[in-house]
């Protein structure tokens, strides 16, 4: 048996009846089966890996949640709270980015009511003006799914200059 979780595979194996021997892997455990292990307990959020290597899940050990935790005096002293607080704000806004993109992109003038009717946005588009008058600069985050649909709407509609970029942090 081959794991990251040497002592919470021993614990759970043990409280089965089955004896079996678990040895530390280090990374990539799904790809040691079958020439280096019989079979593994991989930690997985979606299991995409497992089935890429042909495995299928025999069971679940356990499910996880991931949580912050101060203690109570950490928590009543101001400057380790302002800290704690800091770290949630940087916590949650990288959560809040796991799905999003920032787009961006140059608009003929003429088609903007038109795309800043359909585009999708966080709140509302930055809008700015460009050197030529004709055209302004776009820019917005929106959910990666909608910037796969919406870029080919984009570009009928005149845009150029299409970037589209990872979002580390979202901060509301």
């Amino acid at each position: 048996m081959a794991t990251e979780l040497v002592e919470t595979t021993r614990r759970w194996f043990k409280k089965q009846g089955i004896e079996c021997e678990v040895e530390f892997s280090w990374g990539a455990t799904e790809v040691k089966v079958p020439e280096l292990a019989d079979a593994i307990v991989d930690i997985t959020e979606t299991g995409s890996s497992i089935k890429a290597n042909n495995l299928r899940i025999v069971d679940t050990l356990l499910e996880t949640t991931t949580v912050l935790i101060a203690n109570k005096s950490a928590w009543a002293n101001p400057a380790k709270r302002t800290k704690i607080e800091q770290i949630v704000l940087m916590l949650q806004g990288a959560l809040a980015a796991q799905h999003m993109v920032g787009l961006k992109f140059n608009l003929p003038r003429q088609a903007l009511d038109k795309v800043s009717a359909a585009l999708p946005a966080l709140r509302n588009p930055t809008i700015s003006p460009l050197s030529n008058p004709e055209w302004v600069a776009v820019e917005t985050i929106i959910d990666a799914r909608q910037a796969r649909e919406f870029i080919p709407t984009l570009k009928a509609s005149g845009a150029e200059g299409i970037v589209e970029y990872p979002i580390n942090k979202l901060v509301y």
